[in-house]
């Protein structure tokens, strides 16, 4: 199987599926992406990530991967092998002592673990032909959009601003310690845009 390797767009909310998420994954090298539809638990688990955020404690990736490094497994690849009647498998490339070990793990969770180990993240052009769908550039109504950006429009960066900076780096513990971390990320613009 010839590799292509992905890179995370984003997460939207399904269209599809209440309740459900889209993890959206882009060519590298190319305009397809790939559409996955994931359950909120595994959204949250991604967003977390791909907002920087750190929890007060460690969630179930982040566990996973505090084992692996405490027993010495290193994360070296996650490959989408296979797409049937509607679902992504995926396995983990791993390795302990010198040898691989290949694991089988659903898409959701493999993405979560793949940007927690900063391992990148493979497909097959079979896969590509089947699900990979080209969005214009320039569409503004573009599906992908971070999940944690969903709560903005009620609670934009604005509810933030007459706040000192040493009372938003305040509310944004008290949000991570809560685990209310769309806010954390709402929070941590506001801090963000300052430094500028």
């Amino acid at each position: 199987m010839q590799k292509i390797r992905l890179n995370i767009l984003g997460l939207s909310v399904s269209q599809t599926q209440s309740g459900a998420y889209a993890l959206v994954l882009a060519e590298e090298d190319g305009e397809r992406r790939i559409p996955i539809i994931i359950g909120p638990v595994e959204a949250q688990a991604i967003a977390i990530q791909l907002e920087g955020l750190k929890p007060p404690r460690p969630l179930t990736h982040d566990l996973i991967k505090n084992i692996a490094l405490a027993f010495d497994i290193a994360l070296l690849e996650v490959t989408i092998y296979k797409l049937e009647e509607g679902i992504f498998y995926s396995e983990l490339l791993c390795e302990m002592n010198g040898k691989e070990i290949r694991i089988d793990s659903r898409t959701s969770d493999a993405v979560a673990l793949a940007l927690r180990f900063r391992c990148p993240i493979y497909t097959s052009e079979e896969i590509l032909q089947k699900a990979g769908i080209v969005l214009e550039s320039d569409d503004e109504d573009s599906p992908v959009r971070s999940m944690m950006d969903e709560e903005e429009p009620e609670t934009t960066g604005s509810s933030y601003s007459q706040y000192s900076t040493s009372d938003l780096q305040e509310l944004l513990n008290e949000a991570i310690e809560d685990e209310d971390y769309e806010k954390a990320s709402i929070i941590r613009d506001e801090l963000n845009k300052r430094e500028k």
